[in-house]
């Protein structure tokens, strides 16, 4: 994979994979999300992305949104609890256009005090609406349930008492504590050439101030598994059983996307689909996912089943992790679940809005973007005894914690 970089005096730095078509891609991220927060700012990471698009020194919200889709393009953003991006998707020749909204948006907001009365009620119906989707709400309430007492374990939302409070002033307070420069990564792919997306990214971020804001600080903290459930009087039992993983910079963090693909992935093979909807039509959505934060993880398998079926469903998911914590994976069985992987991957690499976000991560969090022949290579050295240990650490039944809704 062709890729081109360039670093600005003030930190900021560019990724880009040249493509042939009609259609280019680009967008900004920023190494600031949710955890960032004080208690009092919960919520204030998503709402300060929410607040770009409501005004500029010069330009008003409806000619932001206008700028992209005027010409067919499609200017978006959203917020992690480790990143806040912005991005969009349009014609090649609107790359300027691009570039310069992006730029504008994140350097030049004014926080209108009258937009940001009206964005409050718009995200606490978000929050309300939220709360309305048990299937949604449940991975939130769970990632509060292990990560106890932590900031990363907070919902990216907030709260409608926390988000009432917000003003100007938190925004930039919070922005002038958090963005650091050096933690911004301009990703781009598409038809352009080297020399002309350069021009156009020193144009639109070489004047922007080098800024200096905290980086990444988790104080030291324990996990204790827990059990709770929770009654909400919902037509389904909604289930989550999980535990902390592998952080982003582990090195058995390959193998356990592994693990977890095997387990519960996107496949309608998948071990838990297999046994919990095929075999015995005890529920229609179940899946497993692995989270990888910069100092910690979340493994977590989730299913909704009915109320007679929730304790033979929790046993039918515990027998299939305890499969992969006892039984060792054949060689044809490994073979499988490695291509099976390389296939999500390279069909990832072909989604060129995809890829051009998974670079820019890649080289806020690692400095580098590996090749996907390496990424490769890594799934490949990936063995069954490998699988094992992973199996054994994290679905290590004293160690999961549960969260139910009923």
């Amino acid at each position: 994979m062709e890729l081109l970089y360039h670093t600005l005096g003030n930190g900021i730095r560019l990724v880009h994979h040249p493509v042939t078509g009609l259609v280019a891609h680009c967008g900004l991220i920023i190494g600031t999300g949710s955890r960032d927060e004080e208690e009092h700012e919960h919520g204030l990471a998503h709402f300060s992305e929410h607040m770009l698009f409501k005004g500029t020194a010069k330009r008003k919200a409806y000619h932001i949104l206008s700028r992209l889709e005027d010409v067919g393009g499609e200017l978006n953003a959203y917020t992690t609890k480790e990143e806040t991006v912005v991005h969009a998707s349009f014609l090649k020749d609107d790359y300027e256009r691009a570039i310069e909204i992006i730029s504008d948006m994140v350097f030049n907001s004014t926080y209108p005090e009258k937009e940001i009365e009206k964005e409050k009620d718009v995200i606490i119906d978000e929050i309300n609406s939220y709360l309305d989707n048990p299937a949604e709400l449940i991975f939130d309430d769970f990632e509060e349930l292990i990560f106890a007492g932590r900031s990363i374990g907070h919902s990216i939302l907030g709260t409608p008492s926390t988000v009432k409070c917000f003003t100007a002033g938190s925004i930039r307070d919070f922005i002038s504590r958090n963005y650091n420069t050096s933690q911004m990564v301009f990703c781009s792919v598409g038809d352009i050439s080297y020399a002309r997306l350069t021009s156009l990214f020193r144009k639109y971020f070489e004047h922007i101030p080098e800024m200096k804001g905290r980086q990444c600080f988790s104080p030291p903290w324990s996990y204790k598994p827990a059990c709770l459930t929770k009654n909400l009087d919902t037509y389904q039992d909604h289930c989550i059983i999980g535990n902390v993983a592998y952080n982003l910079r582990d090195e058995r963090r390959p193998g356990m996307f592994l693990l977890n693909n095997i387990l519960g992935g996107q496949g309608m093979n998948s071990r838990l689909n297999l046994s919990l909807r095929e075999k015995n039509g005890l529920a229609y959505n179940v899946e497993s996912s692995y989270i990888p934060y910069c100092d910690t993880g979340a493994f977590s398998i989730y299913f909704g089943t009915e109320d007679q079926n929730l304790e033979r469903s929790i046993m039918a998911a515990r027998a299939e992790l305890d499969k992969l914590r006892t039984t060792r994976l054949g060689i044809v069985q490994l073979g499988k679940a490695r291509n099976q992987i390389k296939g999500y991957l390279a069909r990832g690499f072909e989604n060129h809005e995809s890829l051009m976000l998974s670079l820019g991560k890649s080289l806020l969090v690692f400095d580098t973007v590996e090749d996907p022949g390496e990424i490769y290579r890594k799934i490949d050295n990936i063995s069954s005894s490998h699988l094992l240990e992973t199996a054994n650490d994290i679905f290590d039944p004293d160690m999961l914690s549960t969260l139910i809704y009923r």
